[in-house]
């Protein structure tokens, strides 16, 4: 290895700044400053590596332009050069922000006194080295430092894209985040906007029923007085008959539309208790009745001799088997054969329903529980329905924890219909009491008024009570209402809710106010019939709610518990 001396060395003839290596990606920049282009290039030789970018300046000046244009990891630096000194070059080093922490090493073959190795570390060198060095301990020296640089850049580099990776994270999840509050945005604006559709459905189906049963009730009223006053024909009593299964079916469908819209809406709540089911076979039986007399059909029943015990609502429960034996009646022509059976498997109920009508075809079994869906047969659709029925009879058997099946052979085969409801630990049940089946007491005279903006339906109302035997008044708004019964003292009041001037709530509470009449009994009689419907009037003062058409079993039952009352 040659040494470094003052001695003639070859000459190159070059720029004053001068690049060794082709700079690459891992090359180290390496600054070479000494005044005799010999040192130079023997120093290039010495230090010859390709992963070294030699660059040399042969005065102070070449090497403050060089440490503005590049980045080094090392500065090998003579002292003695004309002009300025390797030392006031080093000074100037330092005191730069950007080169200050930039490390020199001192070569010099003049200034080897303690005192100028003291300055030359108080400048800012990490080392001293005299003239002629030994190449090897140069190398090394260079070596170490070199590859703090390359580490120092490597981290750097790494730390950049880090900064750019966690930069670029931050602004995917500003971006993620600015999606997800315009997502929750619509779907916020989409869950009121299903929320209001929803709202106005239930408005419409309410407002619906309300309207539909406001000209029933003169209808069912005047059907009722038609039956008490007889009639003079057996075509009238054929026509009446009638017209009073149509009400009652008209009345069923306004009921179940407005359940579909509870069921499908999680409004409904069930009043279980334990019921044997044979009873409510037999109020669901009397209910179709009508239904498979008219269609000459024949129904079988066939239930167990000891009590089925079952925890549930009684009125659903009824609802299920009236809904399946009407809806078996429907797709049954006419002079068919209907059977209910019912047995225990297990822990079990199981109620079958079977019928020997137009069956049910492959493509439909899995739909027929669907909402609006109906067998698409030209033969059935005369008969009518809104298909929801069967929708509600698996969502009140399910609530009842059970569940419910349908099978068919095929079109033309009939089709059964499967329930199944878990059993309850048979506990004393309650007992009718005597009273319920008590035949109506006559009125006696007792004091009775209707109010009602329906004109027809307050007139036959009151008509309908008059011949049972009670008195009965007519108002047809609240201010007159709350004036006749100042004057009349009426025992009941049959009041309407939805009224001009003055609707019954408020007529209700100005009555309940009445010291005079604290004691008068309050029925509301109304087209609206949905739970808040009824929590509304019981917060007014009312005693019962009744409504339109008024079921006329229910009507009794009012005034029956008032003949007891008055005597």
């Amino acid at each position: 290895m040659p040494e470094l001396s003052n001695a003639d060395t070859a000459v190159r003839t070059q720029d004053p700044i001068f690049a060794s290596a082709v700079p690459g990606d891992r090359s180290i920049n390496i600054l070479l400053v000494d005044d005799d282009p010999r040192n130079l290039s023997v120093l290039e030789t010495v230090l010859n590596d390709p992963e070294y970018r030699l660059i040399q300046a042969t005065s102070a000046d070449q090497a403050l332009l060089a440490l503005v244009r590049e980045e080094f990891a090392l500065i090998v630096l003579d002292i003695r050069m004309p002009g300025m000194t390797g030392f006031e070059l080093a000074q100037m080093i330092k005191h730069r922000k950007k080169t200050a922490g930039v490390p020199i090493i001192f070569l010099t073959a003049y200034y080897s006194e303690a005192e100028h190795v003291i300055e030359g570390y108080g400048v800012g060198a990490v080392d001293y080295l005299n003239k002629p060095v030994n190449p090897a301990i140069l190398r090394s020296k260079v070596a170490v430092f070199a590859s703090l640089h390359r580490t120092k850049r490597d981290t750097e580099r790494a730390n950049n894209l880090l900064r750019e990776e966690v930069a670029e994270r931050r602004r995917i999840e500003e971006q993620l985040l600015q999606l997800n509050n315009k997502l929750e945005q619509r779907v916020e604006q989409r869950t009121a906007e299903l929320l209001a559709a929803d709202r106005r459905k239930n408005e419409f189906l309410a407002t619906l029923a309300h309207e539909l049963r406001n000209p029933l009730a003169p209808i069912r009223n005047g059907l009722e007085i038609l039956t008490l006053t007889g009639v003079d024909s057996d075509a009238a009593r054929v026509l009446t008959a009638m017209m009073d299964r149509q009400v009652k079916h008209l009345v069923r469908l306004v009921d179940d539309l407005l359940d579909v819209s509870r069921v499908m809406g999680g409004r409904i709540e069930l009043r279980k208790e334990q019921i044997d089911v044979a009873s409510v076979v037999a109020v669901a039986v009397e209910m179709v009745q009508p239904v498979i007399q008219e269609q000459r059909h024949q129904l079988q029943i066939f239930l167990p001799t000891e009590p089925m015990i079952v925890d549930a609502d009684p009125v659903r429960l009824n609802q299920v088997i009236g809904n399946l034996l009407a809806n078996a009646a429907k797709y049954t022509v006419a002079g068919g054969r209907i059977t209910l059976t019912g047995e225990r498997e297990g822990n079990e109920l199981i109620l079958r329903i079977r019928d020997n009508g137009i069956g049910i075809g492959p493509d439909m079994l899995s739909r027929i529980f669907d909402l609006f869906v109906q067998v698409d047969q030209s033969s059935t659709r005369a008969q009518g329905g809104l298909g929801i029925g069967l929708t509600l009879v698996k969502t009140l058997v399910e609530l009842h924890g059970g569940a419910v099946s349908a099978a068919s052979e095929g079109l033309g085969q009939g089709s059964e219909f499967v329930v199944r409801l878990p059993m309850a630990t048979p506990s004393k049940l309650r007992k009718r009491d005597e009273d319920d089946d008590r035949p109506l007491l006559n009125g006696s005279g007792h004091r009775l008024l209707v109010v009602d903006d329906n004109k027809s339906a307050a007139v036959t109302l009151a008509m309908l009570l008059r011949l049972k035997g009670y008195e009965a008044r007519v108002a047809h708004d609240g201010l007159t209402a709350l004036k006749l019964a100042a004057e009349y003292h009426p025992q009941m009041i049959f009041l309407d809710i939805g009224m001009p001037k003055m609707d019954g709530c408020e007529v209700a509470r100005q009555i309940r106010e009445n010291p005079e009449l604290k004691n008068v009994r309050l029925v509301a009689v109304t087209g609206w019939g949905q739970h808040e419907d009824m929590r509304r009037t019981m917060e007014a003062g009312f005693d019962h709610h009744l409504t339109k058409p008024t079921d006329m079993k229910d009507l009794e039952v009012l005034l029956s518990e008032l003949n007891r009352a008055m005597a």
